[in-house]
């Protein structure tokens, strides 16, 4: 089973390489531009040159800052964004969870310490009014996120990410509840504070948000959290609304359709204003979610 993990691990570390370059190619074309070309075959080899160059680039430390906090932030990071795949249902004697919604829920919670631990420990301001931003961006989307899947477990009948393979068989889920979809869609940009939601970042602002203080290793493995995330939240999405079983062709094409769109809303819309964002959360998103839910617990009820 932790062998079966660890290639799951690196496999997916070898995913995020290759979506850095899907990225930058998309917003190449969208900008009118070429993207990574010069590096191997249509620039293939460009995100491992990247992470070389990263690496081994010096490594500072800010004097002030709380050193043990401020460097295993990042590593926590990433620890918990590749904790999230086991929830993924391979069947392939890797790990079985009967509760896997509930258990999805408990770590994505689990990600808003390494972005406070990280802005705090800089002992610098900028990383701190970045980080406390991050965090209640964060927190306040992940409502939305958990009733949204709660709707469906009360669809389903079950906290295992199986059973909604299973109900999709005949009607995937996206056609039988498109709006809550695109609820979705919406709370997991503002959860990954990918734009338009990317206020962590807001340059004119804030100087980059709460990574302010780290570079090489340490921006490293912050970006590949990032990252991580997002192949993740795709596949849990495709699981969510697309189903197809994990093992099969289909779901991969599906994943990287999602990761597509993720990376096409970053080359279309603008950067939210800053006023709009809690309006959303609060006042659009989670009367809608709730509503669904609503409904569900009713249909529900009326079938039984």
């Amino acid at each position: 089973m932790i062998v079966s993990y660890l290639m799951l691990v690196i496999c997916v570390l070898v995913g995020v390489a290759f979506v850095t370059l899907l990225e930058r190619k998309i917003l190449g074309y969208i900008q009118i531009r070429k993207g990574p070309n010069k590096l191997g075959i249509l620039g293939l080899l460009q995100p491992f040159s990247d992470a070389v160059k990263l690496f081994v680039k010096e490594q500072s430390v800010p004097l002030m800052s709380n050193f043990l906090p401020y460097y295993f932030s990042p590593v926590f990071g990433l620890f918990v964004a590749l904790i999230l795949w086991s929830v993924i249902p391979y069947e392939l004697g890797l790990f079985n969870f009967d509760m896997g919604v509930l258990f999805f829920l408990c770590c994505l919670s689990l990600g808003v310490y390494p972005l406070m631990s990280a802005g705090w420990s800089s002992n610098c301001k900028y990383s701190l009014l970045g980080s406390l931003r991050a965090v209640a961006q964060t927190i306040s989307y992940e409502v939305s996120l958990a009733l949204i899947l709660l709707s469906y477990v009360f669809l389903t009948g079950s906290f295992s990410f199986v059973y909604f393979n299973l109900y999709q068989d005949n009607m995937w889920f996206i056609w039988l509840t498109f709006p809550l979809s695109m609820v979705w869609l919406g709370s997991c940009l503002a959860e990954m504070n990918r734009t338009p939601f990317d206020f962590a970042e807001g340059e004119s602002e804030l100087v980059s948000g709460f990574n302010t203080e780290y570079s090489s290793g340490g921006f490293v493995l912050i970006f590949m959290a990032e990252y991580v995330s997002i192949l993740f939240m795709s596949s849990v999405s495709t699981l969510l609304f697309l189903g197809g079983n994990v093992l099969s062709f289909s779901f991969y094409i599906k994943l990287v359709m999602v990761s597509f769109l993720f990376i096409w809303v970053r080359g279309t819309f603008p950067r939210l204003r800053y006023d709009k964002l809690m309006y959303m959360a609060w006042k659009s998103f989670l009367p809608m979610s709730l509503n669904f839910l609503v409904f569900f617990m009713g249909l529900k009820l009326a079938l039984i």
